[in-house]
């Protein structure tokens, strides 16, 4: 089974993209982040003709949440619960026997800024929260755009990428050290320890062509499903598309 992350940057712009990307990679389950879609204009029909069902949490220009899938999802989730957010940027659902935490973290602008207080505090509810799914859903896969790069080897150069800068300094890769510590772990380092491959280019100053890059695009498996990861990677392809998103897509595959 092959699980996929992307953010697509507007899915309004990226749908032919998309539907490229499912026809050729044929992913089993998707999520996406910033559909920048409100509910009512998200593409359910072009996505059913390809086989895939969709889950949806959407706002207008900013943010928006998906998760495609060919069996149908249930026990849907929007939001962490009690935390107060009018920005749609969590989404859970069960596909199968498996728990899907799509999540789209906030960037958090700059080391200091207020967005970046609120970056720290939604990781710490987004932690407590799935201390609690874990229990209830052993077998889980938390995947998405996380404005985190893990370590030195995901991004280009650790010099300007150091503890002080946004998506690399040392409270934002504290917090997501506090999510594998609950027993999520990152299934392309899991399996590609030296590599450095990156999910996201910014469009300025060639970031693609000099691969000035950060792997910031994430699949973390829980234990139960650790000894089932047998690949990991990300898909460059789409990034040499005509009006392509800034990130890649991220994927697993569980045996």
């Amino acid at each position: 089974m092959k699980i996929a992350s992307w953010n697509v940057n507007s899915l309004n712009v990226r749908l032919p993209h998309l539907e490229q990307w499912l026809a050729t990679s044929s992913p089993d389950i998707v999520a996406l982040q910033e559909t920048k879609l409100e509910d009512e204009k998200f593409p359910d029909d072009p996505l059913i003709a390809m086989g895939y069902r969709s889950v949806f949490a959407g706002q207008k220009t900013y943010n928006g949440v998906a998760v495609l899938s060919r069996e149908r999802a249930t026990d849907v989730q929007i939001g962490v619960p009690g935390f107060e957010d009018e920005q749609k940027r969590v989404l859970a659902a069960t596909v199968g026997d498996l728990r899907i935490v799509n999540l789209y973290v906030v960037n958090g602008q700059s080391v200091g800024s207020d967005k970046y207080a609120y970056k720290l505090r939604w990781l710490d509810a987004v932690h407590d929260w799935l201390a609690q799914e874990l229990v209830t859903h052993p077998r889980m896969i938390v995947l998405g755009d996380f404005n985190i790069a893990p370590d030195d080897r995901d991004v280009h150069d650790p010099v300007v990428w150091n503890d002080g800068h946004i998506l690399t300094s040392r409270a934002e890769r504290d917090a997501l050290q506090r999510l594998y510590s609950l027993g999520l772990h990152d299934a392309y380092r899991a399996l590609n320890p030296e590599e450095s491959q990156f999910s996201w280019w910014d469009y300025r100053q060639g970031g693609f062509r000099r691969n000035l890059g950060l792997r910031i695009d994430l699949t973390l498996v829980s234990e139960a499903l650790r000894p089932h990861t047998a690949a990991s990677g990300i898909d460059r392809e789409p990034r040499t598309w005509d009006r392509p998103s800034d990130h890649a897509p991220a994927w697993v595959e569980l045996k």
